[in-house]
């Protein structure tokens, strides 16, 4: 934590859920006694209610519990798990997005929004809701909420790239051999087939370039509406590699292919997550 921030890393993104609050105790440590400004952009810390149906009930002692453990008096961006469009009930979704708003005007939030996967969900989000932000699904395999960046840059809502590496696909550690338990046991034996093969198709013409994971990266922040993405990091030498994708932009001609090989591949059928 202490390296991202002297790197000038100013998007931490967390949640209730992560660890049972140890990653918001862990998170708040280290941002102590940090500024929260830099030179154009405010150090963003993201906050996101996780499990269950949102309500408005639920989002305020969430939100003021995690404050408590982030020890701050706001966070930047909080995020809902749900779109509106899976929300249970859209009349019950409305209203947290009313409490939500009344947060925001309490200064406890300075943007909300919530976490989707598709062009539809991103659009029901920048329509029918005052969202400043939007978590979406997109990487150099998943693209079905690429349809509405447009929509959400017109509303001026700032975009994150959450799942960049295909949860860890993009990294070049798995293979068509790979098998896998856990939260990972949902992709078949063809879909893990699949994956092996955009990967293989990947990581060549990328090496010339750098790394498969950091080229990954690199494409996602190659799109003007995304300037955020949230990759994880265990080690120092992640971090550093995760950071060398914001500063080494990937050659436009690579990011052309990797467009090619989806429109070719996956787009009338595409990868599940």
């Amino acid at each position: 934590m202490q390296a991202a921030l002297d790197a000038g890393c100013n998007f931490y993104d967390t949640a209730p859920g992560y660890g049972g609050g140890a990653s918001e105790q862990l998170l708040g440590k280290a941002l102590k006694g940090r500024r929260r400004e830099g030179r154009a952009l405010h150090k963003i810390r993201a906050t996101q209610i996780r499990g269950g149906r949102i309500s408005r009930w639920r989002a305020r002692p969430s939100l003021e519990a995690s404050l408590r453990r982030l020890q701050s008096d706001h966070v930047d961006v909080l995020l809902l798990p749900q779109s509106p469009v899976r929300s249970a009930g859209w009349n019950k979704g409305r209203r947290s997005y009313a409490e939500l708003e009344a947060l925001r005007r309490e200064g406890k939030l300075r943007a909300f929004g919530a976490s989707i996967d598709t062009s539809h969900e991103l659009r029901t989000l920048a329509l029918t809701t005052t969202s400043g932000a939007a978590e979406v699904l997109f990487n150099a395999s998943i693209r079905m909420s690429a349809g509405a960046f447009g929509e959400a840059a017109r509303r001026g809502m700032g975009l994150v790239a959450k799942v960049p590496l295909d949860s860890g696909w993009l990294s070049g550690k798995y293979d068509e051999h790979s098998r896998f338990d856990g939260i990972r046991e949902r992709w078949s034996p063809e879909v893990v087939a699949r994956r092996a093969a955009l990967v293989g198709r990947l990581r060549a013409p990328a090496a010339p370039h750098m790394p498969l994971s950091q080229a990954a990266l690199s494409f996602v922040l190659a799109h003007r509406e995304m300037p955020t993405v949230i990759p994880g990091a265990k080690t120092r030498a992640q971090l550093e590699a995760n950071l060398a994708a914001a500063t080494e932009p990937l050659p436009a001609a690579l990011v052309a292919v990797i467009h090619a090989l989806w429109e070719t591949d996956f787009a009338d059928n595409p990868l599940p997550w």
